[in-house]
C-alpha cells in the first residue's frame, strides 16, 4: 500500500515560537527531521504541511518539498489531512515536526503496523525502563491487548500495579508502555477522524487519540527498541544536540 510521511509545522508555538527553524548543529529542526524521514523503505516520499511561508521557504531552499495549508488548525492531525485530501496514498504517516531524533527504521515499524487489515490508525510505544516516567503526566502510557490492539491511552501510569506500587516497589518489570507520538492512518480514518468533534475523554486528558478510540477506531500498537525526544523548549536543543552528537 502506498504510504506517504507528511510532517506538520507551525511556526507559533507558546513555548518556543519558530521552533522548527531552530538550529541544532547548524542545521534547522525541521531539516534533521525531513532528512531522517526520507530514509524510511516504506514510505514513497516526504512532504511538509505548514502555515508558515517562511518554513516553507526554508523546506524548498534544502531541496525538500512543502504546502501550504490553513493558519486556523488547532493540531497537527488536522493539518496532514487537509494535506491528505490533494494526496493520492493509502497511508499517511504523521511524523512530528519538532522530532529531530526520528528514525527512518520508526517510519517503517509504524506503516508496517497496518498490514494488520482490522487496523485503522498504527502508532509505536515503548516499554518504560525510568520509573519516573510512569507517574510523569508529560509522558503518554499506553495500555493494549495481546494483538496490539490499544485499550486506552493516559497521562496517569497504566496499568497501575496495586500491590507492588502500595509499597513503593516501582522498580521491577512494570510491564508499562510510553506512547511515542508517530502514526500511520488510513486516508480515509485520517479525513473520518479530523470531521468529529472533540471527544470526552480527549478533552479530560488532552489526548487527540482518545477521539479515535471513543468513536471505534481500532488502534493498532507495536512496540519498538527506538528511543526519541521532541523540542518542546529552547533548552531541549542542547540534551538533542548531545544525542545528536553520540550518534554521529
Amino acid at each position: 500500500m502506498p504510504a506517504i510521511v507528511v510532517i506538520p509545522a507551525r511556526y507559533s508555538s507558546t513555548r518556543f515560537p519558530g521552533k522548527p527553524l531552530a538550529l541544532l548543529k547548524g542545521i534547522p529542526v525541521i531539516q534533521h527531521v525531513y532528512q531522517n524521514s526520507l530514509h524510511a523503505k516504506r514510505a514513497a516520499g516526504v512532504i511538509v504541511a505548514t502555515d508558515s511561508e517562511t518554513i516553507f521557504e526554508k523546506v524548498l531552499s534544502f531541496g525538500g518539498k512543502a504546502v501550504m495549508t490553513s493558519p486556523e488548525h488547532e493540531s497537527g492531525t488536522d493539518r496532514i489531512a487537509e494535506a491528505a485530501q490533494a494526496l493520492d496514498y493509502d497511508i499517511i504517516v504523521n511524523v512530528q515536526g519538532d522530532e529531530p531524533l526520528i528514525r527512518s527504521e520508526m517510519i517503517d515499524e509504524v506503516i508496517a503496523v497496518l498490514d494488520d487489515a482490522r487496523a485503522s490508525i498504527g502508532t509505536l510505544a515503548k516499554k518504560i525502563t525510568d520509573p519516573r516516567e510512569i507517574f510523569d503526566p508529560n509522558v503518554v502510557k499506553v495500555v493494549f491487548d495481546e494483538s496490539g490492539h490499544a485499550f486506552y491511552f493516559s497521562r496517569a501510569p497504566i496499568p497501575y500495579h496495586r500491590d507492588e506500587w502500595r509499597t513503593k516497589d516501582i522498580y521491577g518489570d512494570t510491564h508499562c508502555y510510553k506512547h511515542i507520538g508517530i502514526y500511520s492512518f488510513r486516508r480515509d480514518a485520517l479525513l473520518r477522524l479530523t470531521g468529529l468533534a472533540p471527544s470526552r475523554l480527549e478533552k479530560i486528558e488532552k489526548l487527540e487519540q482518545l477521539r479515535a478510540l471513543e468513536h471505534g477506531f481500532t488502534i493498532k500498537v507495536n512496540e519498538t527498541s527506538f528511543e526519541t525526544y521532541g523540542v518542546d523548549t529552547p533548552e531541549d536543543l542542547e540534551r538533542i544536540e548531545q544525542c545528536l552528537n553520540l550518534s554521529s
